[in-house]
This record gives structure tokens, sequence and C-alpha cells, in this order.
């Protein structure tokens, strides 16, 4: 097995595929996987084994390590902004439009949608509610945040983390899909300080090569930003 499962608590699990990690939430009527996977293509029937309820998923966004089992779903939830990203790899599925705002409803489990630009066009993260906790896909980590090739835009990204900062009060922690788990939502602020400075050329990137590009590394410390040359 090429997968970790790990429970977080009486009805959340995260799977650790390979450097990613996604999320099987279940309420009293449904469950959701956010996002399916890197190496793992299977991961419905992972959620099976651990949930009798029926499963959804959801993608925070289309990037290769986190759509690895959507063939096996007809459709899935995904910000109608993401398409381009997603179809490029020539996959197929029906997407199921979600924009900022909307609630997924798992049954006594809501789970609210913010929208992340940035590191992706339809990038998102999920609010749950109850548990005050953020969902935040790549945008907020501790490890490495892929800024560099097409559909990256470090303005947007950065306005995304402001907009982000309005809901702190909302959440007390982060559960990212790289990097350790959990985050605090301190985080929020030193990303968008450290995005910031690379952008105004006061930080100092490293060349470096990552799957076959030429980019800037930028270690900040607490995270870093791999960003065109």
């Amino acid at each position: 097995m090429d997968y970790e499962i790990i429970r977080i608590d009486r009805d959340s699990w995260r799977i650790e595929d390979s450097g990613v990690r996604f999320f099987l939430l279940a309420g009293t009527e449904r469950a959701l996987l956010v996002d399916s996977g890197r190496s793992v293509h299977t991961a419905r029937d992972i959620a099976a084994e651990l949930t009798d309820l029926p499963i959804s998923l959801l993608n925070t966004h289309a990037d290769m390590d986190h759509v690895g089992s959507n063939p096996q779903f007809a459709a899935f939830y995904m910000h109608p902004d993401e398409e381009e990203n997603f179809r490029r790899g020539e996959r197929g599925g029906k997407i199921l439009p979600v924009r900022e705002g909307d609630v997924l409803d798992l049954g006594e489990r809501e789970l609210e949608i913010i929208h992340l630009p940035g590191h992706t066009p339809g990038s998102i993260a999920l609010l749950d509610r109850s548990r005050r906790v953020l969902i935040s896909g790549d945008p907020i980590q501790d490890g490495r945040i892929y800024m560099f090739g097409r559909f990256r835009n470090m303005e947007q990204y950065i306005r995304s983390l402001e907009h982000l900062q309005a809901w702190q009060g909302r959440f007390d922690a982060i559960w990212p899909s790289h990097g350790s788990f959990p985050v605090s939502p301190e985080l929020i602020g030193r990303l968008h300080d450290g995005a910031l400075r690379v952008l105004e050329g006061r930080a100092e990137g490293r060349p470096l090569e990552v799957h076959g590009n030429r980019i800037l590394a930028y270690d900040l410390g607490f995270a870093a930003f791999l960003c065109d040359l």
C-alpha cells in the first residue's frame, strides 16, 4: 500500500499519498472526498471502506496531484474557473460548479466554499463551520507552493490571502494538502508578507529545476514559493 489512512476525528480522515494528502469528511447523510490523490487511483474504494454513506467528490483545484481518482466519479464539485486547468489533461467527467458562498451540507456538517485564486484560477478552500476548521488545498501550507508556469498569478494570490484574513475569526485550525498537519491560522499573514517580499523583489531566490522547469525558489523559512525565472 503506497498510501496511509489517518483518522483525524470520529468522522474525518486524511489519506497521505506521496507528498500530498486528501480528505474524507462524513456527515449524517453523506460523505465528501476533498481531492482524490496523486498516485492513488482508487480513492472512492478507500472511502467506501471507511463509511457506508453515499460518497461525493470535490476538487480544491485541478493540478495532477489532486485528481488521481477523478475517473471513478461521473461528476464532481469544482470551481468553474478551474475547468481549463482540468481539461488540459484531456480529463473527462461532469463538473458540478461551486462558487464562493455555496454550502455543501453533509447532514449536520456544513462546508462553505471560499474562492482563493492565484495558485490556480479556481482554487478553493472549505470552511467546516461546526468544527471551525479550514481545509485549504494548496494556497495555505508550510511546504513548497508552486507559483510557476501557466495559471499561476502572484498578485491574485496575495489578494486571496488578504480576502482570507477577513475569515480568520471563523476557524481555529487549517488542514492543508501539503506540508505539516495541521497548521495555525497565523500562517496566512506570514504567507501574505512573504509573497509581497517576493513580488516586490525583497526576497532572494535561488535557481532550481522542478519537473523539468527552471525556476527560482524563495525559501522563507516557514514556507517556500517556487516562481518563474
